[in-house]
């Protein structure tokens, strides 16, 4: 192939990133074509850019070959995507096959009609495989596998009646309960437009203010560049709502600073992929995780009844983290970093990124309080902050700087399009098969009625398929599969989806595949184990948090009122949950007031176990009172008051 291909392919997706981002701007706020004919486009968009950007990847001699077989495999996804818009539009009844649209053929599809959707599952099963790997692909086979041969599954895996390829292909492409249904609409709805925005502070130098920030404000304190990481990554990881994205934009930054201040490598890309990974359990914008909920959860909640419930643990989560951070650079010694200690005043540009930073998230907050849609909100927040970033030489963005974002923009969700129309295809087995409903009565009676028991169990499967799978697209299955068994088991709709979020995100941390450690070990330049199993350390606190939340639920904010909300409940829980934190925190590290001996960090581990675990209560003059808590707190501070710096025993 000549050397000019890929120039081509090149401007080709540099084109179809811009048509995508206006494509979905426009559609979202004032639709013109029915929606699967939107998940369609929207789709295809994401199709032909996979093919284009991540060419097959073979032997260097035969990559000619692998590039006309991706010519062939991108007019395949053009002509399968065009197929269904005009078999589905009002406005193109004249190109249908027999005078019916695909949806009044259901059933009775053409040779035509199954070619395509075959066509089509197969270009879904290959983009995603060359964006993330071959688990996704391989579960999606799995339950098409399922689908097709369920007559002959035994007992114990959900035997049914089994269904022919036609139906399996009608139900999972060419109707709208697959492919093109709820794990597609949520990333056209809502999750593409925060990615345009988040790519709008960044090409504005808005990101770049969130660590200048952090950078000031903790330049005289012990491990001030981990301290940056976790701020910084805090903020910019509610934008983007990647770990492995956060990890590798902010980490750049903050690993450097971190190694030089006196951490070794793998605590530095430790620190970095615990603080980055807990960013999209942060709000207001939650990454997917809140516009998933939106439409998973019945009966129905608000985006803001979603924000205040993910408040308070995400939150805790930080302060957790930035406790033991600190604990640990008092332990090891490590000292502010001349590039921390010595920040310079702030430029005038600089100070107005920053304006332009809390304007674009004040404006977007405010909008939401307002009652915007999301979509609706995020749009005019696009918008003002554009406008905003004109008035400033250093913020502003002429037509080749806006174009390159929306080309960043695309290119950022393209794994997102590709793993949300993989997933569709779990999810319309589920449907068909009836897998949903009964998988739940399965586990219930393994459960036992025992609720920590279905924790426990959700939070190991949620761990392993997280270790594979986006973590939203991992949120989306086991919401389908296991949401259903916490609500029987009388826990709140909304707590139940929180908990099985959490543990998806999670799995980022954990090893073998802790995905955002190893991008983080990477900038470090340390051992890939090593740095997972430390930032699996740092991050353990993300593991109790979701058990604390569900036994106590005042933490989530859920009644509506100031009358219907047991304040005392609250700032009970809150205490035993700040104070379970710091003895959690001071026994990672080995640290509270001076460095601890072994048998005042196991007393430690046992406080922050009593503090942290549902609480036991007694009676007393009619009162409930909290004496599990009160034991785990009595426990800190009687480590607290033995464990003194030694000068000052002296």
């Amino acid at each position: 192939m000549s050397p000019a291909a890929p120039t081509l392919a090149s401007k080709i997706a540099s084109g179809l990133g811009v048509a995508l981002c206006v494509f979905t701007l426009a559609e979202v706020n004032y639709p013109q074509l029915t929606p699967q004919s939107q998940l369609v486009i929207f789709t295809t968009f994401g199709l032909l850019l996979c093919l284009l950007l991540k060419p097959l990847a073979v032997p260097e001699k035969w990559r000619p070959a692998a590039r006309a077989v991706d010519w062939v495999l991108f007019a395949a996804a053009l002509f399968c995507g065009l197929f269904i818009v005009f078999q589905t539009e009002r406005g193109l009844a004249g190109f249908r096959l027999g005078g019916l649209s695909l949806g009044n053929r259901a059933g009775q599809e053409t040779a035509l009609d199954l070619a395509v959707g075959v066509t089509g599952l197969l270009l879904v099963l290959e983009t995603t495989r060359r964006l993330l790997g071959n688990a996704l692909p391989l579960l999606s086979i799995v339950f098409l596998a399922y689908a097709v041969w369920g007559s002959s599954m035994p007992s114990w895996l959900f035997p049914h009646r089994g269904y022919s390829i036609e139906r399996i292909v009608s139900q999972t492409y060419l109707q709208s309960q697959g492919v093109f249904g709820i794990a597609l609409s949520v990333m056209f709805t809502y999750v593409f437009l925060f990615v345009i925005f988040g790519a709008l502070l960044q090409a504005t130098g808005a990101t770049q203010f969130i660590i200048d920030f952090a950078r000031r404000m903790f330049r005289n304190s012990p491990g001030a560049p981990a301290k940056v990481a976790v701020v910084s990554s805090g903020l910019m990881g509610s934008l983007s709502g990647s770990a492995v994205a956060n990890t590798v934009t902010t980490g750049t930054f903050t690993i450097p600073m971190m190694r030089a201040s006196g951490f070794p490598p793998h605590i530095a890309g430790a620190v970095e992929a615990a603080a980055s990974t807990g960013g999209a359990l942060v709000p207001p914008v939650m990454g997917a995780g809140a516009y998933m909920m939106l439409e998973m959860i019945t009966p129905s909640v608000t985006y803001l009844e979603i924000i205040r419930a993910a408040l308070i643990p995400g939150i805790l989560y930080y302060v957790s983290i930035f406790l033991i951070v600190h604990f640990y650079a008092k332990r090891v010694g490590a000292t502010p970093e001349v590039a921390v200690s010595a920040v310079p005043p702030p430029e005038v540009g600089r100070v107005f990124e920053g304006v332009l930073f809390l304007f674009g998230l004040g404006l977007l907050v405010v909008c939401l309080l307002l009652g915007y849609t999301p979509f609706r909100a995020v749009t005019v927040t696009l918008v003002a902050t554009w406008l905003l970033a004109l008035g400033h030489a250093r913020t502003r963005l002429g037509p080749k700087k806006l174009l390159d974002l929306l080309i960043v923009a695309a290119k950022d969700v393209m794994p997102l399009i590709c793993a949300s129309a993989c997933v569709g295809i779990v999810l319309g087995v589920v449907t068909m098969t009836g897998i949903g409903t009964r998988f739940p009565a399965m586990i219930l009676p393994l459960a036992d009625g025992n609720l920590l028991a279905a924790l426990s169990l959700i939070m190991v499967t949620s761990i392993v398929l997280g270790m594979g799978l986006p973590s939203s697209v991992c949120y989306l299955l086991m919401a389908t599969l296991m949401g259903p068994v916490l609500g029987q088991l009388g826990v709140v709709p909304l707590g139940a989806h929180l908990f099985i979020f959490y543990f998806g995100m999670m799995s980022m941390v954990t090893p073998p595949v802790a995905l955002a450690a190893y991008a983080a070990a990477s900038i470090a330049g340390a051992d890939v184990m090593k740095c997972s199993f430390a930032a699996f350390r740092f991050a353990l606190v993300g593991f109790t948090l979701p058990f604390i939340f569900v036994y106590r639920p005042e933490l989530l904010l859920l009644t509506p009122g100031p009358e219907g909300r047991d304040y005392v409940a609250l700032i009970e829980a809150l205490g035993a949950a700040l104070a379970g934190i710091v003895a959690f925190a001071a026994a990672i590290s080995a640290y509270l007031r001076a460095p601890l001996k072994v048998a005042q960090q196991v007393v430690l581990w046992i406080s922050a176990a009593l503090l942290l675990a549902p609480g036991i209560t007694v009676p007393v003059a009619g009162f409930a009172f909290p004496i599990q808590d009160f034991t785990g707190l009595a426990l800190l501070v009687g480590v607290a008051v033995m464990n003194r710096p030694a000068e000052r025993k002296a």
